[in-house]
């Protein structure tokens, strides 16, 4: 390692074993000696032995090494409980007997400083098996400095000014000269040709194409001295690791497969597509291999970047100018940043080439020149058919120098430095590329955004004590009430229960709030007494950061409370006349935890697209990808007039699943706009729902300090529970909204989704049979009212947090998105409501007239046969259960036919928003009419 330079880091995990609960008794005297083991990457220690008790405790911590810490979090953690047969009265003869086991995956670790005690339930091994309980573990890494290895002892040779010999330079083998020795040159022949007709630009001789990106040959450079890398050792690692670890040419080839059907992130990944069972000889016809975007066409892009140019004249603002056939585009003016006197621009042009062109022409212009004669300092002209065609996944086209040429003799030197290739949709350089589609403004990129972490902050008030409170006029309680405030949320306890000598009050009361990570917001807590009619004065109030909160990941911990100083009350009792202003007015006494086995509603919960808990150690392995490839839109409605008549729309797309939201580029003044963007998440759990909605642009028009809002065109929801897996689904959805006027087409939009998911069906069943929310919905409910106040402020915390982006999405497309009113009530879901409700209980409704219409013998074949089934099944009782499930097989078979084959959108019938009257209507958009129109209704 080199002097200076940090030293290379390890990590460790550390987990902490705390205790168990309710384990089964396994040594016949109904108890059991419980240990842990616990296995890591081939690592495996465990804990003492607990004799007899069936809530055991260890409190030890056992450390681990991580050999690769960026694939920690596709690794597993197995912690397996045994008896010790050694404490058995009858001797330890025999194998330990299994307790229970738990597994924790790499994605649920916590940093140092973040953990916190979780309580696990214990799995069984086999389907028989019988167990119980809980355990508790506490599980972090960290890293630390690795420990260098002991430097050899050496004799000093040549004293202290001996020049320090170099390490030895390695020798090429046999096969490297072999493949350094240049081929044998071939004997020259010249060709001479006619020479080319020159090419006259717009002033002065042009120079010709160039076939192909091939630079004008340059004199070569002396290449500059490789720096010499620090020598990182390798750390030592305990011997457990040591000999589980294997070469490093196998250690990255496999794909990472959780044991409960999940995916490792490397899956996500571009991952090598493996052909196993056959080779394939030069003959057969290649698969071509799957690009990331094979859920749309391709778009095929003309894509210029230009870096920067050398040697040229002194000017002042220079730009470059490309022109593609009709296309004529221009940078912006060149910035000197290096201090070389060199313009650099960086710039990099999608131009659309579905109707390729013939020639590409870059030209350098000079800004300040007074004449167009003056400002052309030269250019390059490339052949379209030559330039190179670049697929995924090959890495960027490296830019090189290109000579200027044309113009007037003696006024064109120098060199442009750029790089010409002809790609996709799927290039890393096509989101932030100046596209011809859409105009080059900051509100019509393609971006992906993700949602804030959402915590939900409970503050349970106790009490309060030395409290200075007036007494409250003749006949009237005590009317103390405490007051929180978070950013903009507010909460006020109810009136509180005091004591005899009026300054002790009680309250025993929880507030809930929303706070987003960072956690840089206060609680301000004021302490009110509203016993006197007018305004309500303040007894006291005290500020406390949010980020001192302890975090609370499991129900059965408990946080500590706290008393707390209250500062600055205006009541005047007990003070003098003019004293500080920061004098003591008692202290309040109060509970404050942050919530992370919730989760933080900022969606409708039936149309919900996430409902992992807040706190990631709880979080489990995804089951599989959505995949999202968002076609186009055709018919869309005009939304704006452009030159007084003319309509156009300038659409745009944003989808979201769980926290990332995607935000297409802005196709310019197009009805029928094509994206052919395709995007991917992870879905921990298939009962989601996938929101898609298209909107117009408006901000690009907005001018400095002008905020205008985009206009929405339509939405459809996508379940992931009706997608088949590993199966792909392109379908057009029409995109209705219901207005005042009533149910509207605004046009469709085109999406292709894709589920794919390795689970089996054992593990697909258990994932439906597990609650839809975390445990702590249900161990400890918010209520209803409370609940759409929490998700309101959630609504409102998101939208704050992506308009702070760039470019920001607007807050109407976050309210839009999220179904801010998707609880407020009108005729018309109420309707709705209810013919669902009859929906369900049709088949019973159904049942029951079919069994009166067989008891008044309305058809008598039918009658007759129901009693000769009932008679037979009463002489033969055995055939009750295979009859039973005869029918319920051949119903099944017969409702198969009419399942749906794809994602639904929308149903109008459904939601009754084809049938509402416009009195219903009117009601649902006006939520307080007019005088005059309530009067008429």
């Amino acid at each position: 390692m080199a002097d200076g330079g940090p030293p290379p880091m390890v990590r460790r995990l550390a987990v902490e074993v705390v205790d168990a609960r309710d384990l089964v008794p396994k040594d016949g005297l109904g108890t059991s000696s419980a240990y842990a083991v616990v296995d890591f990457d081939g690592q495996r220690k465990r804990t003492r032995t607990v004799p007899r008790d069936l809530n055991p405790q260890w409190h030890e911590r056992l450390e681990f090494a991580v050999p690769d810490p960026t694939a920690m979090h596709a690794e597993g953690l197995d912690v397996s409980l045994y008896h010790d047969r050694r404490f058995n009265p009858s001797g330890g003869a025999g194998k330990n007997h299994f307790l229970g086991r738990v597994r924790i995956y790499g994605s649920q670790f916590s940093r140092r400083g973040e953990e916190g005690i979780l309580y696990f339930p214990l799995e069984k091994r086999s389907l028989l098996s019988w167990i119980r309980g809980d355990v508790g573990l506490k599980i972090y890494y960290y890293d630390e400095p690795a420990v260098p290895p002991p430097p050899e002892d050496r004799p000093p040779e040549g004293g202290d000014n001996a020049p320090t010999e170099l390490p030895d330079t390695p020798m090429p083998t046999e096969a490297a000269v072999e493949v350094q020795q240049p081929p044998v040159q071939p004997p020259v022949i010249v060709v001479e040709e006619a020479p080319m007709p020159p090419m006259h630009g717009p002033h002065g001789p042009m120079m010709s194409p160039v076939h192909g990106p091939h630079p004008h040959p340059q004199p070569p450079q002396p290449e500059p001295e490789p720096e010499s890398e620090p020598d990182v050792g390798e750390a030592p690692y305990p011997p457990e690791v040591r000999k589980t670890r294997i070469a490093s040419s196998t250690e990255h080839v496999r794909i990472v497969r959780h044991l409960s059907g999940g995916l490792g992130p490397e899956y996500y990944a571009s991952s090598p597509r493996v052909i196993s069972g056959r080779f394939m000889s030069t003959g057969d016809a290649i698969e071509p291999m799957q690009s990331s975007h094979d859920l749309v066409e391709p778009m095929r892009y003309l894509f210029v970047r230009v870096v920067r140019v050398r040697g040229i004249r002194a000017c002042e603002g220079p730009y470059v100018k490309i022109q593609a056939g009709p296309r004529t585009l221009r940078t912006r003016p060149g910035r000197d940043i290096s201090g070389t006197g060199n313009p650099e621009w960086n710039q990099v042009f999608a131009i659309s080439h579905g109707k390729p062109e013939t020639t590409l022409e870059i030209s350098v212009w000079d800004g300040g020149a007074p004449s167009p004669v003056e400002a052309f300092l030269g250019g390059v002209c490339f052949d379209l058919s030559d330039v190179p065609v670049r697929d995924q996944p090959d890495g960027p086209l490296a830019p090189q120098w290109y000579r200027l040429e044309g113009g007037e003799p003696g006024m064109v030197t120098g060199d442009i430095m750029v790089a010409v290739w002809i790609g996709t949709q799927a290039d890393d350089a096509f989101p932030e590329a100046w596209n011809t589609d859409a105009p080059y403004a900051v509100y019509t990129r393609s971006k992906v955004y993700q949602s804030p972490k959402l915590w939900y902050l409970r503050a349970s008030v106790i009490e309060g004590q030395d409290l200075r409170v007036p007494a409250p006029p003749l006949g009237l309680p005590f009317d103390v009430r405490v007051k929180i405030q978070v950013g903009f949320q507010s909460a006020r306890t109810r009136r509180s229960v005091a004591s005899s000598s009026g300054s002790a009050f009680a309250w025993a009361e929880d507030l809930m709030f929303v706070v987003s990570e960072p956690l840089d917001d206060s609680l301000i807590v004021l302490v009110e007494d509203r016993s006197m009619i007018k305004e309500p004065a303040l007894l006291g109030h005290a500020t406390i950061p949010v980020s001192s909160v302890e975090q609370r990941l499991d129900e059965r911990h408990l946080v500590a409370s706290r008393w707390f100083n209250l500062e600055g009350g205006t009541s005047g009792i007990g003070i003098g006349p003019g004293g500080p202003p920061g004098f003591y007015s008692g202290r309040l006494h109060l509970r404050l935890c942050l919530e992370g086995g919730y989760h933080v509603l900022d969606e409708a919960a039936h149309v919900c697209s996430d409902y992992r808990p807040t706190a990631k150690q709880l979080w489990k392995p995804p089951v599989g990808v959505l995949e999202l490839g968002i076609i186009g839109a055709c018919g869309l409605l005009p939304m704006k007039t452009k030159g007084g008549a003319k309509g156009s729309t300038d659409a745009y797309c944003v989808a979201k699943y769980g926290k990332k939201w995607v935000r297409t580029r802005t196709v310019n003044d197009n009805l029928n706009p094509r994206w052919n963007e395709q995007y991917t998440w992870p879905v921990y759990d298939p009962c989601t729902v996938l929101t898609v909605a298209v909107f117009d642009n408006w901000r690009m028009f907005a001018g400095g300090g002008d905020d205008r809002q985009d206009y929405r065109i339509g939405k459809v929801r996508v379940r992931v529970s009706t997608l088949e897996s590993n199966r792909a689904y392109t379908a057009s959805y029409p995109l209705l909204v219901l207005l005042r006027s009533g149910l509207k087409k605004m046009g469709e939009v085109q999406l292709a989704v894709r589920f794919t998911s390795p689970a089996h069906l054992p593990d697909t069943w258990a994932t439906y049979t597990s609650p839809l929310l975390p445990r702590m919905h249900y161990l400890r409910p918010i209520g209803v009212a409370q609940q759409e106040v929490l998700r309101a402020a959630a609504v409102r915390t998101v939208a704050a947090w992506l308009a702070r982006s760039e470019p920001p999405l607007g807050p109407e497309v976050v309210r839009h998105m999220l179904d801010v009113d998707a609880h407020t009530w009108s005729v018309r879901r109420a309707k709705a409501n209810w013919f669902r409700i009859m929906g369900v209980l049709a088949w019973a409704v159904g049942l029951a007239r079919w069994l009166d219409g067989v008891r008044r013998w309305r058809t008598p074949s039918t009658t007759v046969l129901v009693h000769v089934l009932y008679l037979v099944l009463v002489w033969y009782p055995e055939m009750v259960v295979p009859t039973t499930s005869l029918y319920v097989f051949l119903i099944g078979v017969w409702y198969y036919r009419f399942r749906p084959l794809g994602p639904a959108g929308m149903d109008a019938r459904l939601s009754q928003a084809d049938t509402v009257e416009p009195d219903d209507l009117e009601e649902e958009f006006d939520a307080v009419p007019p005088p005059d129109v309530l009067r008429s209704r």
